[in-house]
């Protein structure tokens, strides 16, 4: 696999022969074109945030209020964006981050950002609410690197049942995404009174598991017991009795690193060091749960700074370009995940979509290290950056 900044070369080369871009490489355009391939109730669900969507404007004002300085003659000849994070290889700092119910957006779904994931060699953090189950996702991501997103049930049994099916398919890493444990208000979604999971979608991992099939009579999920199977997935999802000293339950059942997402404050990112969680993912679940939330980005610094070297911090949550890696590198992270646009080239193109996603951050984020005279991820720090 050449270097990520070469596909900018092959767009050029195959312009020798009037081939351009199926789509857009500068993903910020991707939304508009997304929104207009979907229907308004799956573009909605995937686009749509919390109250006013004000925490996703923030989000993304964030990253306009750092900006680069550039370095010179510092001889960037030899780039390498590779790191390893909570003992998996990456080729580079990104991630494709837990996303649900894939297949509103395209009939492949999870399989299909699967097969992207792996040809890049880049991790899936696969949803609890995927419309594929954890095995079948596992089969289509092959020997690709694959994290497993617990949205923790009320069900203990339940749970411990994800995270074996889980191990068992060969995810590395366990994230634990502590906002969602009830939706939020959520105005696009509650307008045309949609919500996919009581359709059947995004349920595959519970209606294909042992314990849940139990919970509704023993035996395969069908259409005579649909509906009862819907009911028993609305009491289980989620639980708000959770509390820190819950997090021993997971250390007892998975053996392997343990990130907590949804970490914005720094004294909860002291708790989840004293719990020996194994790493933070700084996220405000992309502005879907808390309206008028503080940005990811802002709350970076702080969550570096209470947990300094005692666990591996990520970022998530506003990510459209490599120079919004960048940032989040410089103030701190170890890697990013990336959400919105992988879906929206998804929607756009299904697995060469998702491929194409990739493949550009990448390479924008290779080319902007090296123009601002760096050659490795963990070069970047907060001297990098100047306010605006």
């Amino acid at each position: 696999m050449g270097a990520p900044a070469d596909f900018q070369n092959s767009i050029y080369l195959q312009g020798l022969g009037d081939v351009v871009p199926a789509l857009p490489t500068d993903l910020t355009k991707l939304e508009g074109l997304a929104e207009r391939s979907l229907s308004e109730r799956a573009f909605g669900y995937v686009a749509g945030s919390a109250g006013s969507e004000a925490t996703a404007r923030a989000n993304r004002a964030a990253f306009d209020r750092w900006r680069i300085v550039p370095r010179m003659l510092r001889n960037v000849t030899h780039r390498d964006l590779s790191v390893q994070v909570l003992g998996t290889d990456m080729p580079s700092p990104v991630l494709l981050g837990p996303i649900g119910v894939l297949s509103i957006v395209h009939p492949d779904g999870e399989p299909a950002v699967a097969r992207a994931a792996a040809a890049e060699g880049v991790p899936m953090v696969l949803s609890t609410a995927s419309s594929h189950s954890i095995e079948d996702v596992a089969e289509a991501n092959g020997g690709g690197p694959r994290w497993y997103q617990l949205y923790w049930p009320k069900n203990r049994d339940l749970a411990v049942s994800f995270l074996e099916r889980a191990k068992a398919a060969g995810y590395s890493v366990l994230v634990v995404t502590l906002d969602t444990f009830t939706l939020a208000w959520r105005p696009r979604d509650l307008d045309q009174a949609y919500l996919p999971f009581l359709r059947g979608i995004g349920v595959a991992n519970y209606v294909s598991d042992p314990v849940f099939q139990s919970m509704v009579g023993g035996g395969p999920i069908t259409e005579a017991n649909w509906d009862q199977a819907v009911l028993h997935w609305v009491a289980t999802f989620g639980n708000p009795a959770l509390t820190w000293d819950d997090l021993i339950f997971l250390r007892e059942h998975w053996d392997g690193p343990i990130a907590l997402k949804g970490i914005q404050h720094p004294d909860d990112a002291r708790r989840a060091v004293d719990a020996g969680m194994d790493g933070v993912i700084v996220s405000n679940h992309g502005g879907r749960q808390v309206d008028g939330a503080v940005a990811s980005l802002d709350a970076l610094p702080g969550v570096v700074d209470a947990v300094r070297d005692q666990a591996t911090v990520l970022f998530d949550s506003g990510i459209r370009t490599g120079s919004d890696i960048a940032k989040a590198l410089a103030l701190g992270a170890k890697a990013v995940l990336v959400a919105r646009p992988y879906a929206y080239g998804l929607a756009l193109a299904g697995e060469a979509g998702v491929q194409h996603v990739l493949r550009c951050l990448q390479a924008e984020l290779e080319l902007t290290l090296a123009l601002s005279g760096f050659t490795r991820p963990d070069e970047l720090n907060p001297e990098v950056l100047m306010r605006s």
